[in-house]
């Protein structure tokens, strides 16, 4: 079913409820006559008709579009209504995860047509530390406690494993940092200083470490492969994606914030600005690089596979550390998108120097765009881009890895849908932005898809073929961990991820020393593995680390002998860097602190050494 004629796109369980004679889903409720003269039935039909003769920059019946959204949008679902597609999506999460435990654990993934497991990035119970935070989303706070405290007793990474960098971070650490996060909201018996210490933060900063060798390189750009036991092999490739480069500031700096530690922040921050440095003239970057000679060696720029995670953790990362350098690589980057790679809202590959079409194809993990561009604002590009890509899901019942725009079919080789989470994630932030019901609607198909194509005993499998529906013995780990919970999170609008209904629900917390921190009262940042992680935290435990450094300075300075003290190695003519030698300040210029001052905060939060108080003046 080619762009060459018209036709009706169904599922495959929706074609089956039809000729069975069960009722049409509402979204069929609709006609398209004003859709331009080539589409020529003006019949009801499940999704979108193809116009003939599809170009590369008008592959969809505009007015088609137009249909779908005027059609959807009537549709209002009830709290009884959204809460009873929550208990399905439940019911979904458990019959998988279930069938983990049962037949997988401890591998890293379930093989649900064969029902048993296998490992594959790395042997650590892969599935189970991905789903950990789901556990709790579902509001099963009994089942999280009792999976954190074995992981604690199962889990080692002292192995003689070679591990993705990538993958380990987003999946492992994040994981286990998120865990950490939630545990008091779970119930879990917490040390002095939560979130600062923990059981699970201990974890997160062990898999890290083990991490940390593969950014030993001439650019700070890691190797995409380390061994656990023993750091990175000497024939290990020096050739990654960009994202394998761009994808650590939200873990790593959660890391170092939570732990004081800053070699993990610095490790993340080098490869970004040295990635940041090999952009092209026009502004783009490509797919994969030598990481040790920084040479691009493969020259296809995008927002898909291989550079995807890149710009989200820009724009997150500026988001949960209020950081102005990544915020401000992301809209130059933008800029380049919007002006080489964009296409009638749909994003084609480009080579990065000359900015012209290299593959004009839609891949499956693109649909997280969407979703980025809501939260800079965006939701005009994001809605037209949303509703392109969802045509496809309503042509196949999911995405295909490629698709090819002017053919309006799936790329050969690359037709399967590995229960791939973007597209439901981008629905979530345009209701959470737009409150439109019509994502609601998508959000239900996409569960009806899900089960009716995917489901075996034995858990739910990768689509092999969206052709015929062929499946895969696999079900990733990211299942669980992303597509299950942000379709429930699409479905639970009060949900404390979302920051709580309504003031005073108790939906925040308290942390820190002496419970002097406020956390888990929204703003949650999710990793591109869908672990939520609380800014809050990170607040909190930086201002403890700080005192703590503090404590330590004036320590120093007491045990010194009166007039021994260290001269400076340079004496430093004018001001200390970052102060103005006049009270005025010049434009840009922020007021720094002598380095041995106390902020100023009331005495009962600070300390005193031998009897005295310490104050700026000190």
């Amino acid at each position: 079913m080619r762009g060459s004629f018209t036709s009706c796109f169904l599922t495959a369980g929706q074609q089956q409820q039809r000729t069975a004679g069960a009722p049409d889903s509402p979204l069929s409720h609709f006609h398209c006559p004003s859709c331009l003269p080539v589409c020529r039935s003006p019949s009801p039909c499940l999704g979108l008709r193809l116009c003939p003769s599809v170009s590369m920059r008008a592959p969809v019946c505009a007015s088609l579009l137009l249909c779908v959204v005027l059609g959807a949008a009537a549709l209002q679902f009830s709290e009884e209504e959204m809460a009873a597609v929550r208990q399905r999506i439940k019911s979904m999460f458990y019959h998988a995860y279930n069938s983990y435990l049962d037949n997988a654990f401890p591998y890293d993934e379930l093989r649900p047509l064969t029902c048993d497991g296998q490992d594959t990035w790395g042997s650590f119970s892969l599935t189970l530390i991905d789903a950990l935070d789901t556990l709790l989303v579902l509001g099963n706070q009994t089942e999280f406690q009792r999976v954190a405290s074995l992981l604690q007793d199962t889990v080692d990474f002292d192995i003689d494993v070679n591990a993705s960098v990538f993958e380990t971070n987003i999946r492992v650490v994040g994981g286990l940092l998120s865990a950490h996060m939630l545990a008091g909201r779970a119930g879990m018996q917490l040390e002095p200083g939560w979130p600062c210490s923990g059981p699970l933060l201990r974890m997160a900063e062990d898999a890290a470490r083990k991490l940390l060798p593969a950014f030993q390189t001439p650019t700070g750009m890691p190797y995409g492969t380390v061994n656990l036991l023993h750091g990175v092999s000497p024939t290990e490739t020096p050739v990654t994606c960009t994202a394998g480069v761009g994808t650590f500031i939200l873990e790593f700096a959660t890391l170092s914030r939570l732990t004081g530690d800053e070699a993990f922040e610095n490790a993340a921050r080098r490869a970004l600005r040295a990635l940041w440095k090999t952009r092209s003239d026009i502004g783009l970057v490509g797919n994969h690089i030598d990481v040790l000679s920084k040479k691009w060696v493969a020259q296809d720029a995008g927002i898909g596979a291989g550079v995807d995670s890149y710009f989200e953790y820009l724009v997150k990362g500026a988001v949960m550390l209020q950081d102005d350098e990544l915020l401000g690589m992301f809209q130059a980057f933008d800029r380049a998108i919007q002006n080489y790679t964009r296409f009638d809202d749909w994003y084609l590959w480009v080579q990065m120097h000359k900015g012209t079409v290299s593959m004009p194809v839609f891949q499956s993990l693109e649909a997280f765009w969407p979703g980025l561009q809501s939260l800079m604002g965006n939701l005009d590009s994001a809605v037209r881009t949303f509703q392109n890509y969802y045509s496809v899901w309503r042509q196949f019942g999911g995405l295909p890895e490629f698709y090819s725009i002017p053919q309006g079919y799936t790329v050969d080789k690359r037709e399967g849908y590995p229960l791939r989470p973007e597209l439901i994630e981008s629905a979530m932030y345009l209701f959470r932005a737009t409150g439109d019901h019509t994502y609601l609607q998508l959000g239900l198909d996409a569960l009806e898809s899900i089960e009716r194509i995917a489901k075996t005993p034995c858990g739910y499998a990768s689509v092999k073929d969206l052709r015929d529906h062929q499946l895969d013995n696999r079900m990733e780990s990211f299942f669980l961990a992303e597509t299950v919970k942000y379709l429930y999170l699409l479905f639970d609008p009060a949900h404390f991820l979302h920051g709580g209904e309504a003031e005073g629900d108790g939906s925040w917390e308290e942390g820190g020393e002496a419970g002097q921190c406020v956390l888990g009262a929204g703003g949650f940042i999710f990793n591109t593995e869908a672990h939520p992680l609380d800014p809050a935290a990170l607040y909190c435990c930086s201002r403890h680390n700080q005192d703590r450094q503090e404590l330590r300075d004036i320590l120093l300075r007491l045990s010194q002998p009166r007039g021994q003290s260290k001269p400076p190695a340079k004496q430093a003519e004018g001001p200390p860097p970052g102060q103005s030698d006049s009270i005025a300040l010049k434009p840009g210029e922020k007021k720094t602190p002598p380095l041995q001052s106390c902020p100023v905060q009331p005495f009962s939060a600070r300390f005193s050494i031998l009897g005295q108080v310490f104050t700026d003046n000190t």
